[in-house]
């Protein structure tokens, strides 16, 4: 456990991760979108990650990677447990905290960079990834795996949801292959299941065509 974290509901401001501003050059500005409601900002957690949390496959310190305004840290810290999340985005980060008060639930909010997550100096049993791994490119992607294997112990697991290479069209995040995700964790990890799911959007209620992957540590 953080030794900073006294139990609060939220923090009265975000805490960086070192090397967050370094990182940001060159990146996209994704603190520009929560200028107003970005498409992927549902306000409730993804029925994919929803439904892992009422089988009980959600345990342990939880870690919501690419946090956006904090659905899924606060999905987590329902069932009571330890919940982080993680976004570069500061004024999403904002966004999470009002949340966290709002609801009267205690979960952390940092921000920082998932690419860098190591510099958080913590053990998570739980990462789950809605809508991050797909928005890196080959370079960031692998740095974003690397960055999982320093926060994730032996037996710990990821849940990530992306969108597949079924999405019509060519816009918005990188569409993402079974074979793509079994490679990217191909050393030190185990693929246990992926399967075809879906990603709401606020354009679309019903969702557009995704997979949801459980990976484990080895």
């Amino acid at each position: 456990m953080d030794p900073s974290h006294d139990g609060a509901p939220a923090e009265e401001h975000p805490r960086p991760v070192a090397g967050t501003t370094s990182v940001r050059a060159g990146h996209t500005d994704f603190d520009a979108f929560y200028s107003t409601t970005p498409p992927w900002d549902i306000g409730r957690p993804q029925p994919a990650l929803l439904d892992l949390a009422r089988t009980g496959a959600i345990v342990g310190r939880v870690l919501d990677a690419g946090c956006g305004t904090g659905e899924h840290a606060l999905m987590a810290a329902e069932l009571g447990l330890e919940a982080t999340g993680v976004d570069i985005a500061a004024t999403a980060i904002a966004h999470a905290q009002d949340k966290a008060r709002e609801r009267g639930l205690t979960a952390r909010f940092v921000v920082g960079d998932a690419r860098d997550l190591g510099t958080l100096g913590e053990h998570f049993d739980t990462v789950l990834d809605s809508g991050l791994l797909h928005v890196f490119e080959d370079e960031d992607r692998a740095r974003y795996v690397d960055a999982l294997a320093a926060v994730v112990p032996s037996g710990g697991r990821v849940h990530l949801l992306c969108f597949s290479e079924h999405v019509p069209g060519d816009t918005g995040p990188r569409r993402v292959t079974q074979d793509e995700i079994r490679s990217s964790f191909r050393h030190g990890w185990r693929v246990d299941a992926i399967q075809a799911a879906s990603i709401v959007a606020t354009f679309n209620a019903d969702g557009v065509p995704a997979w949801r992957a459980t990976i484990y540590r080895t």
